[in-house]
């Protein structure tokens, strides 16, 4: 009897295949500017398109017709894109991406994925030093939410151990700019939301070190253990960035878990370390590749300054995961340092993308960006019916349009809003929005290594042309 697989494909059918797919990639790539950044479809539309169960029998090559279907109903990582905090898909990294789905490793220990987990923890050190963190280790995660859960548990293994008793909760000090996911990781931790600590910020939005100090003092009086502080390197409204050697001094002295959120603006050490000082001084930090590093997603990273607080947290070996080797190097284990078991080879596209083009181009992305960001803002402010919000440390700018300044607030409020969607109906940029100072800001920021000069002054133009429209 001739054994027939259930899922044929020979060598020349995935060759095949694989030429008409990266065909229709670098076709996308090519009229990238050609395409709406906003894909003009609507959501029943999107159903129509995508709803259908999948076939009983195979379509075979046919199944790639859709391709062209996807890529123009979906938002294209053009250079004008300049919603969120999203990098722009490096070829080459996406590539990677490719070759690491090929080979399919479980990223999870030496012994079952030797390259991969070398290849992962040299690229680790390399993103510990080039953020000023020389000595950290770390592993890389899904995004700057999960490294913030897991760094949080960190903290909390300890501060307060909780894994066999139950959590413990107590104070963590933020401040209404820190990101979202970390009252997610709090209330997933078992800490409760009540433990947060909001403490003031300057006119730059940044932590006062002074009310930090204060507010633990506080907290210590009143019978509390104070778990940790979460300071920001780039938040995600404005890029705002704590003085995080101040901020460290505090915790120090007080015996408090810092950790550092930089999943936005840690990156940006690479071309203006001064910015992002202090690094080094943080327990743990959180950064993502898929932002300031223009790699697809994911590729989130967490560093640590010391492996033993990962291992209380996270070690738990059964039998089926037991290693059987002490040597350093092959006896190592991602899954005893990190909430993941199974783990994708994620360090692939970076590791590809930066031999390819280098580190110095890394760098230069990061300036244009930086510099382009510093254009925006210098015409918003040259922009009469403009007005800029925050300061622009890294690449947001934050900025609303207030015409001949005759309208009451509540209806700025509403028309700036409307002028958002509207701006990005249009498809030609694409914009954000956040709240400063109580105000509904447009918001565009710069991650993008493809953004140009003209790009960036098209911001301007087409809010004004929404505006009188």
């Amino acid at each position: 009897m001739t054994f027939e697989p259930p899922l044929p494909l020979s060598p020349d059918e995935f060759r095949s295949a694989g030429t008409r797919v990266l065909d229709s990639c670098a076709t996308f790539f090519s009229t990238l500017d050609e395409r709406p950044v906003k894909p003009p479809i609507t959501g029943q539309q999107s159903v129509a398109q995508f709803g259908a169960p999948p076939p009983e029998e195979g379509m075979g090559p046919a199944a790639l017709d859709a391709l062209d279907t996807l890529f123009s109903c979906s938002r294209a990582p053009s250079a004008r894109f300049f919603g969120y905090v999203l990098g722009s898909g490096e070829p080459i990294a996406a590539l990677g991406d490719l070759v690491a789905s090929v080979l399919n490793q479980n990223v999870t220990a030496w012994r079952s994925s030797p390259a991969a987990v070398t290849i992962e923890r040299t690229l680790v050190q390399w993103i510990a030093s080039a953020v000023g963190a020389a000595g950290f280790t770390g592993s890389l995660m899904g995004g700057g939410s999960m490294a913030n859960l897991a760094a949080l548990a960190m903290a909390r293994e300890r501060r307060a151990p909780a894994n066999q008793a139950g959590a413990q909760s107590g104070p963590i000090y933020v401040t209404a700019e820190t990101h979202m996911s970390i009252r997610k990781a709090v209330a997933l931790l078992g800490l409760g939301t009540r433990s947060l600590r909001t403490i003031p910020m300057d006119p730059d939005l940044r932590m006062r070190p002074e009310a930090l100090d204060e507010a633990i003092a506080e907290d210590e009086r009143r019978g509390l253990r104070p778990l940790a502080v979460v300071a920001s390197a780039g938040t995600t409204a404005t890029g705002s960035i704590d003085p995080i050697p101040q901020i460290a001094e505090v915790a120090r002295r007080r015996g408090v878990w810092l950790h550092v959120d930089g999943a936005y603006g840690g990156f940006a050490a690479l071309a203006v370390p001064e910015k992002i000082s202090g690094l080094g001084f943080a327990d743990s930090i959180s950064l993502d590749a898929h932002k300031w590093m223009y790699q697809p997603l994911d590729c989130g990273c967490l560093l640590f300054r010391d492996a033993s607080a990962a291992r209380a947290a996270f070690s738990d070996t059964a039998e089926y995961t037991r290693a059987f080797s002490s040597d350093p190097i092959e006896g190592f284990a991602f899954f005893e340092e990190s909430p993941e078991l199974s783990r994708r080879f994620r360090a692939l596209k970076l590791w590809l993308s930066l031999r390819y083009h280098g580190v110095a181009a890394f760098r230069a992305a990061i300036r244009k960006d930086l510099d382009l960001a510093q254009r925006l803002a210098s015409k918003v402010d040259a922009t009469p019916e403009l007005e800029r919000l925050a300061p622009v440390p890294l690449s947001a700018v934050c900025f609303r349009w207030v015409g001949d300044r005759k309208l009451a607030e509540s209806a700025l409020e509403a028309r700036n809003a409307t002028l958002l969607s509207a701006v990005n109906a249009r498809g030609r940029v694409y914009l954000s929005n956040a709240r400063i100072g109580g105000h509904f800001a447009l918001r565009a920021c710069l991650t993008n290594h493809r953004t140009r000069p003209e790009d960036v002054d098209a911001v301007v133009t087409e809010v004004l042309a929404a505006a009188r429209g």
